[in-house]
């Protein structure tokens, strides 16, 4: 555990917050689960980015809200299958799900 002079906040590593739970099958299932989210969600923004849209050009392209590609995004939310279709489309992208 760390400690940071400024301010005495304490800093834990992941084996002291998680301990033994990180070693389960439940929590790799849910780590890996967060990591593709993640993955999705910055590979979607770099696409569009690249393409210099605007998320509200993505939006309504892919018949949605500006805001649920905000969302999409951040990588804070699950996305239904349609709308990962109906994004990646707009994006000039297929959807492959295997």
């Amino acid at each position: 555990m760390g400690k940071n002079r400024k301010n005495n906040t304490k800093w834990y590593t992941s084996k002291e917050v998680f301990g033994k739970i990180e070693k389960t099958k439940a929590f790799k299932e849910a780590y890996n689960e967060e990591t593709l989210r993640l993955i999705l969600a910055k590979r979607i923004r770099d696409i569009r980015l690249q393409k210099k849209l605007t998320q509200a050009i993505v939006a309504k392209r892919a018949n949605t809200t500006q805001s649920v590609i905000a969302r999409l995004e951040s990588g804070q939310h699950s996305p239904s299958v349609e709308t990962l279709g109906r994004v990646a489309h707009a994006l000039g992208k297929g959807l492959t799900i295997a």
